[in-house]
């Protein structure tokens, strides 16, 4: 897949992230105030030395269990996205049917569409989404107690494997240009790219919670983000539909593999 194509899916995840620290605000505040299993050194020195270093050895505690459970998410998007995009990659190459990746590719920009509205609030129809995927969840769900308590990274990292399973509209959304991007690898790197652009939000988050859930929020900053998607997916419908052929577009829309004859709808 060329790398230029991952960019919108990267995007996605960036300006869709605020809802992300609505679904993990508080499990990423659990594990970060949680105690850690290595013991601090007690330093000689002035009080006010101590506090600052005590301090810092807290963010730096909350800085790798953030990253930890940020890699366990992204380990399981992308075996997500490699899933989707293996079946359905590999069911057009057995059958031969183009036109399936080129409804794909109508389908992933209806997606956008459908998520820009779930994240502004203007249309919640992304929630059934999330309410069937919660047989899944079910499942899943009771292992996390085999990992507390949150005392070690690989018990975090655990923890963000089982958590990227979690019911979410937004992942949903994304999942299905996975599922159209013609391969196993493809759909992981599209997932993959979709995680790396939630990342910066959920690192802050992992370090400064009360202040970015907050703000988070705000109507106008997910409001301005799912504006920001709608026009993602209704560029990539306008290119679809045989308008809108600037080239330099391809980094704004979800497209599909070259080899298909959707191919003609991105030229």
């Amino acid at each position: 897949m060329n790398p230029i194509a991952l960019i919108p899916v990267f995007l996605i995840g960036l300006l869709g992230s605020v809802h992300c620290v609505g679904m993990c605000g508080g499990i990423v505040g659990a594990f970060s105030s949680a105690p850690s299993a290595a013991p601090r050194r007690r330093f000689p020195v002035a009080v006010v030395s101590v506090t600052s270093a005590a301090r810092l050895a807290d963010l730096f505690d909350g800085g790798i269990r953030a990253l930890a459970y940020n890699a366990g998410r992204l380990g399981s998007y992308a075996i997500a996205g490699a899933i989707a995009g293996g079946a359905v990659g590999g069911a057009s190459t057995l059958t031969g049917l183009s036109t399936l990746q080129a409804g794909g590719y109508w389908l992933a920009n209806l997606m956008l569409v459908a998520l820009g509205l779930y994240l502004s609030g203007t249309w919640l129809g992304l929630a059934r989404l999330e309410s069937a995927g919660q047989a899944v969840w079910r499942r899943i769900q009771p292992l996390m107690k085999h990992l507390l308590p949150l005392d070690r990274w690989w018990k975090v990292l655990a923890l963000g494997g089982l958590w990227g399973w979690l019911p979410c509209g937004m992942v949903y959304g994304v999942l299905v240009t996975a599922m159209f991007s013609g391969s196993a690898a493809s759909g992981a790197a599209v997932m993959l790219a979709f995680g790396l652009g939630t990342l910066p939000m959920l690192l802050t988050l992992g370090l400064f919670g009360q202040q970015l859930r907050a703000w988070s929020r705000g109507r106008g900053v997910r409001l301005a983000g799912g504006l920001v998607i709608l026009t993602f997916g209704l560029i990539g419908l306008a290119r679809a539909a045989g308008g809108l052929p600037a080239p330099w577009l391809d980094t704004l829309c979800i497209g599909v593999p070259a080899p298909l004859s959707a191919s003609a709808v991105l030229h």
